[in-house]
């Protein structure tokens, strides 16, 4: 994207030791892939020898036309996800998570997705002390799992088009330290509590339970970057009510405590 060109002394004919792991990496829709059919035939007869194979947004293609992602999991670009659907109708794609891995094979979204991806094939072999300092060096924001969405929480936060959900996302805002169920929020749009949570995920692709958990972490996130607040304070400010409940639901989204997040992301000294 910068202009920078990269080339290579050797072809894929020339290897002749063994893979560890093989990353294929994403270019554009506009580069006529299927003319190299010689690329495509490699990959079908070395696969087997290859301990671990990925492959960065649209490079999940070379992948299922090959055959390697034949009755699997797959992710790619959101923009692109449909091609890779009606294309290849033997392949699980699922456009949400940010990578997947599924067996031996990794695919993920877009670019900053494989970053993601990457560290997570360093954290299989050198564990997790070691991804943590490799993002703190390369200044990531964190290193997300790879069921996160591809949509940030900020995207996620946008209103919904449509009237009342879009009214009732404010109204979670302003009332998130608040404990909130299902039944109140039915009740903010003059809805059944069954026909509301069938609206809402049709509206945001969340149900409220998820959704009022993501913006909960987000703005936990932000106070653990850029204030003082002790975890029991960062969890009340947040709707967690407790730091330990807080610590459990970051743990599972994460893959670290809060208390870890601060350290490495932390601004306040």
């Amino acid at each position: 994207s910068s202009g920078l060109v990269i080339s290579c002394q050797q072809s894929i004919d020339t290897v002749d030791f063994p893979i560890d792991t093989l990353i294929i990496g994403g270019f554009s829709m506009d580069y006529d892939w299927k003319s190299q059919p010689g690329l495509v035939n490699w990959l079908r007869a070395n696969a087997h020898s290859i301990r671990r194979i990925a492959a960065v947004c649209l490079g999940a293609f070379l992948l299922a036309e090959s055959g390697l992602l034949k009755n699997k999991k797959a992710t790619t670009h959101w923009l692109n996800y449909r091609e890779l659907q009606t294309s290849y109708e033997e392949i699980l794609v699922d456009p949400d998570p940010i990578f997947i891995k599924d067996g031996n094979v990794y695919t993920s979204a877009g670019a900053t997705a494989g970053i993601d991806m990457s560290l997570s094939l360093v954290q299989e072999d050198h564990g997790r002390d070691v991804v943590l300092k490799i993002a703190k060096i390369l200044v990531l924001y964190l290193q997300r799992p790879g069921n996160q969405s591809q949509f940030s929480e900020l995207l996620m936060q946008q209103e919904s088009a449509k009237k009342p959900i879009a009214a009732l996302q404010q109204w979670i805002k302003a009332h998130l330290r608040e404990p909130i169920s299902n039944q109140m929020l039915a009740e903010q749009v003059s809805m059944s509590p069954r026909n509301f949570a069938r609206v809402f995920l049709a509206e945001t692709g969340f149900t409220p339970a998820k959704y009022i958990e993501r913006l909960r972490l987000e703005y936990s996130k932000r106070y653990l970057e850029e204030s003082n607040d002790t975890l029991e304070e960062t969890a009340e400010q947040c709707g967690f009510g407790t730091a330990d409940r807080m610590r459990k639901i970051f743990i599972r989204n994460y893959q670290m405590t809060p208390l870890d997040y601060r350290q490495f992301f932390g601004k306040v000294g």
